[in-house]
């Protein structure tokens, strides 16, 4: 079976005069939720996805600041949760199905929370390598969230959170599935606008989560 992918793109309001810089004000756009407040907004990628249990949307809430761009990603998994998090949880080796990534080196730390890690990017990107804090591992309720701090590289502040959920299986039977949710918020380069940057980081981000379908799949079938 053909594993589904979604796509949610949110990009932040920008704010007009400075009377309102102290303001604070909920608004909902669509179906997304956005707090206001000065120049940054508190956007869920995911608050209309009901794939995600309601008590873990706050993981994919990002605050955005006005040069920045949020965007979330949903892939459906048809394997077990466990099998999933094997390949996810591993923050040493991201290049086992991140395909952009050609090698990691743990330059810091030992797995836990605040570990360092320098990835090096396949060539044809326009990157050479990454410095990457490692911010949660929660092996009970499976988030994974980690920041680029360094490198070289055009994704500024980028930090990502990846959430797994367990799913029942398809009408017909066949075994548990889990959706796997990966927000981000990063910020946009000079020179480019917020839907140039979105389309690119999906587009990696889609690419690492159809991999992680095919690896998780392949070593549930063992």
């Amino acid at each position: 079976m053909v594993s589904s992918l979604q796509l949610h793109r949110i990009n932040p309001i920008n704010h007009a005069g400075s009377a309102c810089a102290a303001a604070t004000a909920a608004a909902a756009v669509g179906s997304h939720q956005i707090m206001k407040q000065a120049k940054t907004a508190w956007i869920c990628a995911v608050s209309g996805e009901s794939s995600v249990p309601e008590n873990m949307k706050h993981h994919h809430t990002h605050a955005v600041a006005a040069n920045q761009c949020c965007s979330a990603a949903v892939q459906a998994i048809d394997a077990p949760i466990g099998a999933v998090w094997s390949v996810v949880r591993r923050f040493d080796k991201p290049q086992e199905y991140k395909r952009f990534l050609k090698s990691c080196d743990v330059i810091l730390g030992d797995g836990d929370v605040g570990t360092l890690r320098e990835v090096r990017v396949v060539s044809g990107l326009p990157a050479a390598c990454s410095t990457e804090r490692l911010d949660i591992l929660d092996d009970e309720e499976h988030v994974m969230s980690f920041s680029v701090v360094g490198g070289d590289h055009r994704l500024h502040n980028y930090r990502s959170v990846t959430t797994l959920h367990s799913a029942p299986p398809l009408a017909g039977g066949g075994s548990c599935r889990t959706v796997v949710v990966e927000s981000y918020v990063v910020d946009v380069p000079q020179g480019n606008t917020r839907e140039e940057t979105c389309a690119f980081v999906d587009t990696i981000v889609k690419c690492n989560l159809q991999s992680l379908a095919h690896i998780a799949e392949n070593l549930a079938k063992k």
